[in-house]
């Protein structure tokens, strides 16, 4: 199941969205809008320096945003 990020081109809102199946009707959290277009992502690794954002802090930042689209 993977993570897509989408903007809202109705409000412009940035937000993620696990997608089950690919002809899944997305909506916007915040407007409820249907025209959303997916954004290029990108992702952060740990490196075992401690300038950045570890493994598993990010973890669950994932888990968190996942819980709050059910």
């Amino acid at each position: 199941m993977p993570i897509y990020e989408y903007i809202c081109e109705d409000c412009l809102t940035r937000f993620e969205k696990i997608v089950l199946n690919k002809t899944q009707e997305i909506a916007c959290p915040t407007c409820a809008g249907k025209k959303n277009a997916i954004q290029l992502s990108v992702f952060s690794a740990a490196n075992g320096s401690s300038n950045g954002a570890s493994a598993k802090s990010s973890g669950r930042v994932i888990v968190a945003r996942f819980m709050e689209s059910l």
